[in-house]
C-alpha cells in the first residue's frame, strides 16, 4: 500500500462543494488531508464533507462563508485552527462570471466578479499567512484560467480578477519565500464542468478545435496538479503557473 503523501494534513479549499473544488478536496483527501470545505451552497457543501469522510476516513469541516468579507473569513480561518491546530493548505478556487462585453458590462456585474474572485483570495491569503509564517510552512495555490493569460471577448471582469490572481500569486510568493511558504497558480483551459455540460454538442466540438489535445479536460486533470503542488516533491517550486489546458494556449 503506498504511504498518504499528505497525511494529518490540513487544507482549506474554497468553492470546493463541486466540480473542480469537489475534485481537489477528494484528491487531497485520498491522500490523509483533513478538509475544510468553503461554499455558498451549505448543503451541497455538507454533503461532499460526508461523502468524503466516509471514503476516505479523514476529518472535515464545512463553512458557508462570504469570501468578499474578511471578517467572516478570519473566523473561518481561526476556526480551523482552533478545531486542526494548524493550516498547511490554502486552494483558493471560489469563483464565479458575469459575463458582458465591455461596452454592456455593468459597475455591478465587475465589481462582483473582481471582489469574489480577486479579493476573496487575498482575504483568504492574508488569513492564513500569520498562522503560516507562525508554522514556517504552508502551500498555497491559487485557481486562475486560461483566460487570465490570453483574453477571451465577453469576459473583461473575468479575464482581468485571473489574471490579477496570478500577478498576486508572483507577489505573494517573494514576500513568503523566506518562510518556506510556497505560492503558486494552476490556470485550468476548458474543463468538464455544470458549465460547460450546458453547451451543446456542436459548441462542444467548436471548443476541442482550439485544443490541440482535442477534448475538454476532467476536473481531475487540475487536482493533480494541485495536488502536486502540495506534495514535497515540489518543494522547489514557487510563484510558477501551471496550465492545464490541453495545449490551448502554450
Amino acid at each position: 500500500m503506498c504511504e498518504k503523501k499528505l497525511l494529518n494534513k490540513v487544507a482549506i479549499v474554497t468553492g470546493g462543494a463541486q466540480g473542480i473544488g469537489k475534485s481537489i478536496v477528494e484528491k487531497l483527501a485520498s491522500e490523509g488531508a483533513n478538509c475544510v470545505i468553503v461554499d455558498v451552497d451549505l448543503q451541497t457543501a455538507q454533503n461532499t464533507a460526508k461523502e468524503v469522510e466516509e471514503k476516505y476516513d479523514v476529518n472535515t469541516l464545512v463553512f458557508n462563508v462570504d469570501v468578499v468579507n474578511y471578517q467572516h473569513v478570519q473566523s473561518c480561518v481561526d476556526e480551523t485552527v482552533a478545531k486542526f491546530g494548524k493550516v498547511d493548505i490554502l486552494v483558493n478556487n471560489a469563483g464565479i462570471t458575469k459575463d458582458n462585453l465591455i461596452i454592456r458590462m455593468t459597475e455591478e456585474e465587475w465589481d462582483k466578479v473582481l471582489d469574489v474572485n480577486l479579493k476573496g483570495c487575498f482575504n483568504f491569503i492574508k488569513a492564513v499567512s500569520k498562522y503560516m509564517i507562525k508554522q514556517k510552512s504552508g502551500r498555497i495555490i491559487n485557481i486562475s484560467s486560461v483566460v487570465g493569460l490570453m483574453g477571451n471577448p465577453g469576459q473583461a471582469n473575468y479575464s482581468a480578477s485571473k489574471g490579477g490572481l496570478i500577478a498576486l500569486t508572483k507577489t505573494v510568493a517573494k514576500e513568503l519565500a523566506s518562510r518556506n511558504i510556497l505560492v503558486n497558480a494552476v490556470a485550468p483551459g476548458y474543463i468538464k464542468t455544470r458549465m460547460t455540460e450546458q453547451l451543446s454538442e456542436e459548441q462542444k466540438k467548436k471548443l476541442q478545435e482550439y485544443i490541440p489535445l482535442n477534448r475538454l479536460g476532467e476536473p481531475e486533470d487540475v487536482a493533480n496538479v494541485v495536488w502536486f503542488l502540495c506534495i514535497e516533491e515540489s518543494s522547489y517550486i514557487t510563484g510558477q503557473v501551471i496550465s492545464v489546458n490541453g495545449g490551448m494556449y502554450m
